[in-house]
């Protein structure tokens, strides 16, 4: 980011919540906003109540002296590199639309949009725990399992505009069914919800506190996520040699319980002359890293 008066705004749009930041030059936040998605009034409403909250924080711009030169959003799913919605779960009433394009003619600024992960990773890359890491993962364990991969510096999205999708890698070819259709995706043993499971039954809230207390069962479903995450990861860096990854997203409060078993499958199986330079690290932006990554993908898209 470049120019003391120009400022981005950055949009994180979720299934359950629609948050936005304007962010200055220096990567700061300035004004931020934060209401429920409601997507489920449909794409209508939704886009005129996303317009109305963008011309807030512009208002809050002109306040602040500061000029907006674009917005970048993120949006859970599948997303184009048009800045088309080719498959949301969570935002379905808003497949097959043009978020940028439609958005763009209303408020008449370059908008963007990209995978809510990619723009999560592209923050921790550039403001949080990736910081001076040329090429890491960024995972984010939540209700799923999302992911953004920074190659030589720069976020990789693949040539549709589809690439990280990490919690769909499959892990047991005839595991547990995936709601995208396949079986044994990563994503259904390393989640909040794989965490449970594995604790029988118990909220990951419940299960840290039992784990930290020395709980012998609530340990072992640590480690066991931890050490499928850690066999997703080998394959990972085998392939493409990384620096770090980081770990993210609400599940991430428990990064030391999972930590050990994550490095130990690491060491197991991976070559050790890649396991031995990787940095594992637990995510510092919290709720800000989509903001921050938005706004970063607005200053650096051309």
């Amino acid at each position: 980011m470049a120019n003391s008066d120009r400022a981005y705004i950055g949009i994180d749009i979720g299934g359950t919540n629609l948050r936005g930041a304007l962010v200055n030059a220096e990567g700061v936040i300035v004004s931020r906003f934060r209401t429920e998605s409601a997507i489920v009034h449909g794409a209508a409403p939704f886009l005129k109540r996303l317009e109305l909250h963008i011309r807030e924080m512009l208002a809050a711009a002109c306040n602040a002296s500061l000029e907006v030169a674009a917005v970048g959003m993120g949006i859970p799913g599948l997303i184009d590199r048009c800045g088309t919605i080719r498959s949301s779960v969570n935002m379905q009433p808003l497949d097959g639309v043009n978020l940028a394009q439609i958005l763009s003619e209303r408020i008449g600024l370059k908008v963007h949009c990209g995978n809510d992960a990619n723009l999560i990773a592209l923050g921790e890359a550039r403001a949080g725990a990736g910081h001076g890491l040329s090429s890491l993962m960024v995972v984010t364990i939540g209700t799923g399992l999302g992911s953004g991969l920074i190659l030589d510096g720069q976020l990789w999205n693949g040539s549709g505009g589809f690439a990280a999708e990490f919690g769909h890698l499959t892990l047991e070819p005839d595991g547990w069914p995936c709601p995208c259709g396949n079986r044994g995706c990563l994503e259904q043993y390393v989640s909040a919800s794989a965490l449970s499971r594995y604790g029988g039954g118990s909220t990951p809230e419940e299960l840290a506190r039992a784990a930290q207390r020395g709980d012998q069962t609530a340990l072992l479903a640590f480690e066991r996520m931890g050490e499928c995450l850690g066999t997703g990861l080998a394959s990972l860096l085998n392939l493409l040699n990384l620096e770090g990854i980081v770990i993210g997203g609400g599940v991430s409060a428990s990064f030391d319980l999972m930590a050990p078993a994550i490095q130990r499958t690491l060491y197991t199986r991976t070559f050790p002359q890649i396991s031995a330079g990787v940095q594992l690290r637990k995510s510092l932006l919290g709720d800000d890293a989509g903001l921050l990554g938005g706004a970063m993908l607005a200053a650096e898209m051309k």
